[in-house]
């Protein structure tokens, strides 16, 4: 029987170790940033070309590299970060293991052009799916630059499951923004298509937040700064108000690298508990420093996933520091300078004693003197009937507002009163011959039915109606946008921005008017005409929670997803009172619906109580009481 146990070719095997490190353009972008960082580099520029797919470029101003150590670099396992097995536990560098430049080749073509600051000219060499094209010496600067092309050109099955431009474009973003975040000090230029996407100019951690995800999170930042012989906590987190619905500002560093822990990131959930709704994530910036010993990052071939020698500690450190912050921020009042048209009230000086108010006396008054007490009581019935005709204006338009049935006028909402305003409502629909509506705890609308009580959940309906309006207005085309008296302006992060970007053109189409104003900034002018009285800010702002959480994505149901997010950012809330006319509104147009059961997510809309069941009740009524 022949042997069937065989060594893979290096070039199969660079391939299989190529799939762990390299997953998309996005890991390119990583490995190839990681690598000028460790070089010394102070200025690193990234430049894009079909969302990394067809390019990736990488220049940095580092040390460079000399002839033989830029032949041995693209070599597996090649590394000037370790030279023994006790290194692996004192790694202060980004990259260590000799992958990333081998893989890269060994699926994609690879140029590396570098030279060190002694040398006369430099060094250009070419791999091709791992295999060496050329080498020949070069003019070029100081420092590397690495030009990837062609990404998984030998692998076509793996190209084949690349995700669209937009979403790679994404994934690319994300790793810039955590290298950039992790290094302030270093100058950090991306560009797309030629078209410059964030410029980061060297600044300290505030102001590299700042400049990554716009000014607008400069108010909410807090400040964390904890010192341990254990670890050292630094760093920013979100006021409460500041929580969003989807991830993507949540940041762990360790010793200047990126990482992902779930379990210090419920550390910080517990610090925010109570605070923010169930549903809301907190943004956090924190930087961990501990002794490299302490930690192994060598767990996971993209190095992000880091063990701590005592996560039990480092988790209490870690929460302690956070609710320490939100303390401060919650006890400690902001100084506020703006004094127009407040009141001003004088302080009173220890040196001073307050005036005492005087009493005047007329020791001439006499109550018996006729000519006295007359003007006077004169003048008392004169104040007497100005403040009685107060209160008589109170009352006349309290008996205007009155219904020929003497039901009372619309109250404001409040405990226990919904029910009694739809009542009078109701008893104004007996008398007009409409249906009796009653809006129960400014949730539901209750209407009588020939088999019982009709409840409609009001927010749930409005949803169904908004979303077939949605759905109908881009089908036809007919998306009109209603202008804004005031346009909104809307600062975002660099990905939020190309994600609206891409999306704008489906927006166009449900009426919005969305213009570009430069520097990741939009300029909404107008909405839909059905949305118009919703918030055009919060409506985008669903959008992008929506669209970072996945729930819209290409293809031929993203309208209908864009549709259902329209819909629940602008249809009304629970605890909106009603008038009668509105309630019937949205009863005639959710029964004008394809599907008015249920809302677009598939939850009921409708339940109706029966009069069995009404009967049933009253009848255990009588029977507990007997």
């Amino acid at each position: 029987m022949t042997d069937i146990i065989q060594l893979l070719p290096d070039s199969v095997a660079n391939q299989i170790a190529a799939g762990e490190v390299i997953q998309r353009p996005a890991s390119v972008v990583k490995e190839l940033m990681e690598n000028s960082v460790d070089a010394g580099g102070t200025v690193i520029k990234v430049h894009i070309r079909e969302a990394g797919k067809n390019l990736v470029q990488v220049t940095d101003n580092g040390c460079g590299m000399s002839e033989t150590d830029a032949r041995l670099s693209v070599e597996r396992h090649a590394t000037s970060k370790i030279r023994e097995a006790g290194d692996l536990f004192a790694i202060k560098s980004m990259g260590f293991r000799g992958e990333a430049l081998a893989s890269i080749a060994a699926v994609a073509e690879l140029e590396i052009q570098t030279r060190r600051s002694g040398d006369e000219v430099g060094t250009l060499i070419s791999v091709r799916g791992s295999e060496f094209v050329k080498q020949e010496p070069s003019a070029c600067k100081q420092g590397s630059r690495f030009t990837v092309r062609n990404l998984f050109f030998n692998i076509p099955a793996r190209r084949k499951f690349l995700k669209t431009n937009s979403t790679e474009l994404k994934h690319i973003i994300t790793e810039f923004q955590r290298i950039a975040l992790a290094n302030p000090q270093i100058e950090f230029v991306l560009a797309n298509e030629g078209t410059e996407i964030l410029h980061l100019p060297p600044a300290g951690y505030r102001q590299r937040i700042i400049h990554t995800f716009g000014k607008n999170i400069n108010q909410y930042l807090v400040a964390v700064n904890t010192v341990t012989s254990m670890v050292s906590v630094n760093g920013f987190i979100a006021k409460p108000g500041y929580a969003k619905k989807s991830y993507g500002e949540q940041f762990f560093f360790i010793n200047s690298r990126f990482m992902r822990h779930p379990w210090l990131h419920k550390a910080v959930m517990k610090a925010y508990e109570k605070l923010i709704p169930p549903d809301t994530i907190p943004s956090y910036f924190i930087w961990l420093e501990a002794d490299p010993a302490s930690i192994d990052v060598n767990i996971h071939p993209t190095k992000t996933e880091i063990k701590f020698e005592d996560e039990k500690a480092i988790w209490q450190i870690l929460m302690a520091s956070v609710k320490e912050s939100l303390g401060k921020f919650n006890l400690v009042p902001s100084i506020d300078f703006d004094t127009r048209g407040k009141i001003d009230i004088p302080y009173g000086r220890p040196d001073n004693e307050p005036p005492y108010p005087e009493i005047k006396v007329n020791p001439d008054y006499n109550p018996f003197d006729n000519a006295t007490g007359s003007s006077s009581r004169q003048a008392g019935h004169s104040t007497h009937r100005s403040r009685l005709g107060n209160w008589e204006d109170l009352y006349r338009g309290f008996e205007q507002e009155k219904t020929g049935n003497g039901s009372l006028p619309d109250m404001p909402p409040g405990s226990g009163e919904d029910a009694a305003v739809g009542k009078e409502r109701g008893q104004e629909g007996r008398e007009s011959g409409l249906p009796a509506l009653i809006q129960l705890k400014s949730r539901y609308i209750l209407s009588p039915v020939k088999s019982g009580i009709m409840i409609i959940d009001q927010k749930r309906a409005h949803e169904r109606i908004l979303f077939e309006k949605f759905l109908k207005t881009i089908k036809s085309g007919t998306g009109v946008a209603q202008q804004q008296l005031y346009p909104v302006s809307m600062e975002l992060s660099a990905a939020d921005y190309q994600l609206i970007k891409e999306l704008a053109p489906d927006l166009a189409g449900f009426g919005f008017d969305i213009r570009d104003f430069g520097r990741n900034t939009i300029i909404i002018s107008g909405c839909p005409v059905d949305a118009c009285g919703a918030d055009p800010a919060g409506m985008i702002g669903d959008l992008i929670a929506a669209a970072n959480s996945q729930e819209i994505t290409l293809g031929e149901s993203r309208n209908e997803k864009i549709a259902l997010n329209l819909a629940r950012s602008s249809a009304i809330n629970y605890g909106r009172l009603l008038k009668r006319e509105e309630m019937q509104e949205i009863i005639d147009m959710l029964f004008a619906c394809d599907m008015p059961n249920y809302s677009p997510e598939g939850k009921p809309v409708i339940t109706i109580i029966n009069h069995d069941e009404i009967e049933q009740k009253f009848k255990r009524l009588q029977q507990s009481g007997s």
